[in-house]
């Protein structure tokens, strides 16, 4: 009872678990699926009843509807059990029912990817070609604190115990999984934090023999400051525990944060812009945002036809023929999609949060160039175009860097800095500060507020 509620309380206090348990992202349920699955296969691998492959079909095609990442997990586990056993479990007859279930639950998700031209493949190879080689440097040091430093003694002793307990050799196969899926993820150049899940099961594994090791006072007294000052940190990294004002060491380690800032400030500022459109006209008129993050807010918030071709947030549609009004554009956007446009405001949240809506340029423009329908179906082709070329892209203070975007004309779309996509290029703005690499876009430096862009010539 003692390992399972240190198991227990290990887990829910831990780093990754908390950041990801305040918000609901992809991540968050691969963390219960992945333990999920990690119940289901130990339970397979104990009993040696073929019927839980039924259990791991299940898992597994629910998990495939979130995002793909549950298969390497699967063929982690696979390849250990081919190496150390108990390869039994791929004899009976319920594999293949597995299988079948898994497919039966994954198909809605396939059959759309398939539709669709496979965005989510898209998306994985974008990560792996723009921040394969930062991933790559990061891995190993991330897995030391994603759950935090103090519980890395406990799944390395998980780990440890399921390779060398003689009680436990039915379950050996997870000790070497870990390694294999590392690995694997060294190779596509996936994130780091793509593992953390798996972590979980081997915390589990250590949590009673950690324990067992706390036989002195001195230990237990260690182990007890250890576990508080490490709780401490990971909520205040993880939670919206600290005033805004104090954020800043923060966002060193957990970026989002200061995402969770100024949203209300972010509608304030776009309202105040939409209520330059006259009166008559607003019944007419459309908000187009650069990111479904920015969407989401602002439909949040109550403003009024708000739209955008990033990413899925597409799929919601375009705006309705009748939308043939003025247009108030949030973010940067290309000088041929809209007509009449002028810069009408520069946000700031007031705060002192740097994030990655502080300084964008909200337009007010008369229209759009094209009809809703094939505009934003030509975005949303833009920001997910798999036909991407890199190209030079040189601002006005005469320094370039090399982006990999869609083009259109000879300007830079899609880009992807920092693993998020964003437009290089506002027609006939110039920048009050040369370019450098921010988290997820490019930012004007030396204290300018006002994103730096450029034109781009196109190279092979």
């Amino acid at each position: 009872m003692a390992a399972t509620l240190c198991a227990a309380a290990t887990t829910a206090l831990a780093a990754f678990v908390v950041v990801d348990g305040h918000m609901l992202s992809t991540a968050t349920v691969d963390l219960l699926i992945w333990s999920a699955l990690g119940l289901v296969v130990l339970r397979l691998f104990r009993t040696g009843d073929g019927r839980w492959w039924l259990a791991i079909g299940a898992v597994v095609g629910i998990g495939l509807e979130a995002k793909w990442l549950v298969l390497l997990m699967v063929a982690s586990i696979g390849l250990s059990v081919l190496a150390v056993g108990p390869r039994t479990v791929f004899r009976s007859g319920w594999l293949a029912a597995g299988i079948l279930l898994a497919l039966a639950l994954a198909a809605p998700g396939l059959i759309w990817q398939a539709a669709h031209d496979f965005p989510l493949l898209t998306v994985a190879s974008g990560i792996s070609e723009d921040d394969g080689a930062e991933n790559r440097i990061l891995f190993v040091p991330m897995q030391f604190l994603y759950l935090s430093p103090v519980v890395v003694p406990i799944w390395i002793a998980g780990g440890l115990r399921l390779w060398r307990d003689p009680e436990l050799r039915w379950a050996r196969s997870l000790a070497p999984a870990y390694p294999v899926l590392c690995v694997l993820l060294l190779i596509s150049g996936g994130k780091p934090y793509y593992s953390a899940p798996f972590l979980l099961l081997l915390t589990a594994a250590g949590a009673e023999p950690c324990l067992r090791s706390l036989d002195r006072v001195s230990r237990r007294v260690w182990a007890a400051v250890s576990a508080v000052l490490g709780a401490a940190v990971s909520l205040i990294v993880g939670l919206p525990l600290l005033p805004v004002s104090a954020l800043a060491p923060v966002l060193v380690v957990n970026k989002e944060q200061g995402e969770q800032a100024g949203w209300p400030e972010l509608a304030s500022s776009v309202t105040r812009v939409w209520e330059q459109i006259p009166a008559e006209r607003r019944s007419t008129a459309v908000i187009f945002t650069r990111n479904y993050g920015q969407a989401g807010a602002l439909e949040y918030y109550g403003l009024p036809g708000v739209y955008s071709g990033h990413m899925s947030y597409a799929d919601w549609g375009p705006p309705p023929g009748t939308a043939s009004g003025p247009v108030v554009v949030v973010g940067p956007y290309l000088p041929t999609w809209f007509a009449g446009c002028r810069e009408a405001a520069v946000h700031d949240n007031g705060l002192g949060v740097e994030n990655d809506e502080q300084g964008v340029r909200i337009s007010l423009c008369d229209g759009t160039s094209r009809p809703w329908d094939v505009l934003l179906g030509r975005v949303a082709a833009l920001l997910l175009s798999r036909n991407c070329r890199w190209s030079v892209v040189r601002s006005a203070c005469g320094h370039t860097q090399r982006h990999c975007g869609a083009l259109e004309g000879n300007h830079v779309v899609g880009s992807f800095a920092g693993g998020q996509c964003f437009t290089g290029f506002v027609g006939g703005q110039r920048c009050r500060g040369c370019r450098r690499r921010g988290f997820g876009r490019d930012r004007a430096a030396g204290g300018c507020s006002v994103p730096c862009f450029g034109s781009a010539e196109s190279s092979p």
